[in-house]
């Protein structure tokens, strides 16, 4: 297990909320953190304790009138860290390498790739194009419905038909690097885990896969080990205290960069 950073921004602040509260009428969201520091101080920190492999996430979408400054926090973000932060929120083939260029390590896509309810293996190929595969991290964040999990998209308000089972992670692994997968339902409550979740991703080896969701203690984060079969990486947001949380950001930074 390795700890992975985090930078999520929305109406151009730094924020820690509840994922399943965003709204794009209003640009709405349940806030547990709202940060007076910018992008770049927590790039900035990242990068001098040696953390890789975090994520900056936009979250707003490209229509709304606080998108140019969430994606101006972003970029300076990734100018702080170059090659140390990976960006998701609102990617595809025309903007990705702008991203690239500004010093992302890889982009994060979910939206692009699940159009409309389903995945689309044609524009997985253009952003696997667009890219490479090394540089693609896919994110198959999702809720639970109907007894599984199922990827949701735009800010984690519509669900997919798409489940999150080791046929599709192995069904898309030859085409990414990494996954991230966020459990949407108990994001930012700090609440606890989604073990069931986390027990079905260890039986995935072949890539990468960061879990995000739920973590609210130390225990969490044992539990997650144990439940993971230390495969996992976890990503730890509004319990952390850097973001007004109890987990000691000193002890995590202690397992960022474990192999």
């Amino acid at each position: 297990m390795k700890f992975r950073p985090c930078i999520d921004i929305h109406n151009g602040k730094v924020k820690q909320i509840v994922g399943g509260s965003l709204h794009d009428d209003g640009d709405r969201a349940r806030e547990n953190f709202v940060s007076g520091q910018d992008a770049a101080f927590y790039a900035a920190l990242y990068r001098d304790e040696g953390l890789s492999g975090g994520h900056v996430i936009l979250l707003n979408s490209a229509s709304s009138p606080y998108y140019e400054a969430t994606r101006e926090q972003a970029v300076k973000a990734l100018a702080a860290y170059p090659g140390g932060l990976q960006l998701g929120g609102g990617v595809c083939p025309e903007n990705a390498a702008e991203y690239l260029d500004a010093g992302a390590s890889h982009v994060i896509v979910t939206s692009y790739v699940f159009r409309d309810g389903q995945l689309s293996w044609e524009n997985l190929e253009k952003m696997e194009q667009a890219v490479g595969r090394e540089r693609l991290v896919l994110d198959l964040s999702c809720r639970k419905k109907e007894g599984g999990y199922y990827i949701v998209t735009d800010r984690w308000q519509k669900f997919t038909d798409v489940p999150v089972t080791l046929e599709t992670m192995r069904e898309l692994g030859s085409h990414c690097d990494e996954f991230l997968i966020h459990a949407v339902d108990v994001e930012g409550k700090a609440s606890g885990i989604e073990k069931e979740l986390a027990e079905m991703l260890s039986g995935y080896e072949e890539r990468p896969v960061t879990y995000a969701g739920g973590v609210g203690s130390l225990e969490d984060i044992r539990l997650l080990e144990k439940a993971g079969k230390g495969r996992l990486d976890v990503t730890v947001g509004s319990a952390l205290d850097l973001f007004g949380g109890v987990i000691p950001f000193d002890l995590l930074k202690r397992i960022g960069n474990r192999e």
